[in-house]
């Protein structure tokens, strides 16, 4: 980065390094400093739930249905296991539950019917959470229906109900819900009319992100079903665009996908790339996967997996480093 680029304002561009920082941690309630690598943030027991940091839940891909398994997909016990991911949530009183899309899947050959019959099923399992819930739209949420007919049988809390994407502002914290159900022609997927290599954000939506990142008036986080950081097919195909706007934001600390079952893990540009283990992957309790996430005051993000998801610190430290 040269000294021009690191000196331009949020109105331009890139806020620089100290900037950025002294103002989102200002929105998180804390006084400039150093950024120090975190292991762990205040313990909850001793603060109160308004007082202590964001911290908020996830799963992905319980492409729930009635079927039998096919390879390594369980579509029965994603209930289960999502039943699991609640009560823990539920026990350590995040401050909401977000899915990263692929809730549920359709029957071989699709019914429609049965296919919002178990989307009602997760859902059903899904609210049992004592607060706010989320939900990211995936490719399979869209197999056998369309977009309003999976939106009409969720609860997005406080949202919308015709919003697809969306943002609201929790504690400080900015979240980021993107749709990247669009086909290259800038048509929804509906109702199976796609195919799931050509995952795009449109140019409205990333019109609406641009405004919507430069209203912000904290730090941001950002939750997407397909792939943000690479190329290929599970990746969003006009990826290089979304990631230039959330870096030009200069207010992104982390994404968290989906989509990818294995899950994975990136850094690019200051900003970190989390990939969720899929819920619906192996039998049993053993295969099952979720994490809660910590957002610290000094910026950190501490993921805590659950069964094999995996744990990781998101340090901002290193990448202040790496920006200067």
């Amino acid at each position: 980065m040269d000294e021009e680029t690191s000196r331009r304002d949020t109105v331009g561009g890139l806020w620089s390094t100290v900037d950025r920082r002294t103002v989102l941690k200002s929105a998180l309630g804390v006084a400039a400093g150093p950024v120090v690598l975190s292991l762990s943030c205040a313990s909850s027991d001793a603060l109160s739930r308004k007082e202590r940091p964001v911290r908020f839940g996830m799963v992905t891909d319980c492409h729930y249905a009635d079927v039998d398994p096919a390879g390594t997909r369980f579509y029965r016990e994603s209930l289960g296991k999502l039943g699991e991911c609640v009560a823990r949530m539920n026990a350590e009183d995040v401050d909401f539950l977000i899915e990263l899309g692929d809730f549920k899947d359709q029957g071989r050959p699709p019914v429609e019917q049965d296919t919002l019959a178990y989307l009602e099923e997760v859902e059903a399992v899904f609210r049992r959470f004592d607060g706010p819930t989320y939900h990211v739209l995936g490719n399979h949420d869209v197999d056998s229906i369309s977009k309003p007919q999976f939106l009409a049988r969720v609860t997005n809390t406080g949202v919308d109900c015709t919003r697809c994407y969306y943002s609201l502002d929790i504690k400080g914290l900015h979240c980021v819900v993107l749709d990247a159900n669009y086909r290259s022609d800038g048509a929804d997927y509906d109702r199976g009319n796609y195919d799931w290599t050509d995952a795009n954000i449109s140019a409205d939506e990333l019109d609406w992100l641009r405004r919507d990142l430069a209203a912000a008036r904290g730090p941001a986080v950002v939750f997407v079903h397909q792939l943000l950081d690479g190329t290929g097919a599970v990746y969003v195909k006009n990826a290089v665009e979304v990631r230039d706007v959330l870096e030009c934001s200069g207010k992104v600390v982390a994404v968290f996908q989906g989509h990818h079952h294995a899950g994975d893990y990136n850094e690019i540009n200051g900003i970190h790339y989390y990939t969720l283990i899929a819920t619906v992957e192996g039998q049993g309790a053993e295969n099952n996967s979720y994490a809660i996430v910590e957002v610290c005051p000094n910026l950190d993000a501490i993921v805590t997996g659950c069964r094999r998801a995996a744990c990781r610190t998101l340090t901002q430290a290193r990448l202040t480093e790496q920006r200067v």
